[in-house]
């Protein structure tokens, strides 16, 4: 991967196309990670509208664990997100060129050790779930904020449905019959450019799904170990810069 367009990828000063190009990649990751989790959990660990949902219905039925178990991939997604937010503001604060690199340093090294350690770690309890599922959910809320930071929450990369329903709705105008037009009657237009851009976070997320799946079925676990190293490229660059000009830790 070129200096250059790694830098411009992850680095602090961020461009529309910058943001594109990420969230197209961090969408195949996100794609990838979940569908090959799916195999070594059998849960889905980006999907917390349905994880919520199956919270309250085994409440109610009386599931309790399950319930429980919910909330613990909740509460992983949860510090996910949170910790991304910490770590962007932190180095925001101290005008470093690493504010989105980190996050994504720490995710895969995450994905490393769940590439590497995944079936022992399956066995050990976290919170109500295996520690697999933390780290998977965890992992998910810290890419989700990464993306959604440094779009100004213009993009998400680790659920689909509010792709879909956008896309849906910019497809509503492109075949909108406009019958008459006037000042009281505007044109109904499609954001073509934007649709493309959803079109392809949907087809990079599944084309990642695809992947995960393969790999995960044919090598295991260490097919997530390509995905950790995407990451790194990705990210490596803007931190290199820092510990090149030696900025001082400032106190924030």
């Amino acid at each position: 991967m070129p200096i250059d367009y790694a830098r411009r990828l992850t680095g602090r000063v961020r461009s529309a196309e910058s943001n594109r190009h990420l969230g197209f990649t961090l969408a195949f990751v996100a794609g990838a990670t979940n569908a090959g989790a799916y195999l070594a959990t059998r849960q889905y660990t980006s999907h917390m509208t349905g994880i919520v949902s199956s919270m309250a219905d085994n409440f109610v039925l009386g599931n309790v664990g399950l319930a429980l178990a919910g909330l613990g991939a909740l509460l992983s997604f949860l510090g996910g997100a949170a910790t991304t937010a910490i770590m962007v503001n932190y180095s925001r604060r101290r005008a470093r060129h690493s504010e989105y690199a980190l996050p994504l340093l720490l995710e895969a090294a995450l994905l490393l050790s769940f590439g590497l350690l995944g079936a022992r770690l399956s066995v050990i309890e976290g919170l109500f779930v295996p520690v697999t599922v933390m780290l998977l959910c965890f992992m998910m809320g810290l890419q989700n904020a990464v993306i959604s930071k440094s779009s100004n929450a213009e993009i998400r990369t680790t659920h689909i449905t509010g792709v879909v329903t956008d896309i849906g709705m910019e497809l509503g105008k492109l075949f909108y019959w406009n019958r008459s037009s006037g000042p009281l009657h505007p044109d109904v237009r499609a954001n073509r450019a934007r649709l493309r851009v959803l079109g392809s976070l949907l087809l990079s997320f599944f084309l990642g799904g695809l992947l995960g799946a393969y790999g995960f079925k044919y090598v295991g676990y260490l097919a997530t170990l390509p995905l950790a190293l995407l990451l790194v490229l990705m990210a490596v660059v803007p931190v290199l810069d820092d510990l090149r000009l030696h900025r001082p830790w400032r106190r924030g």
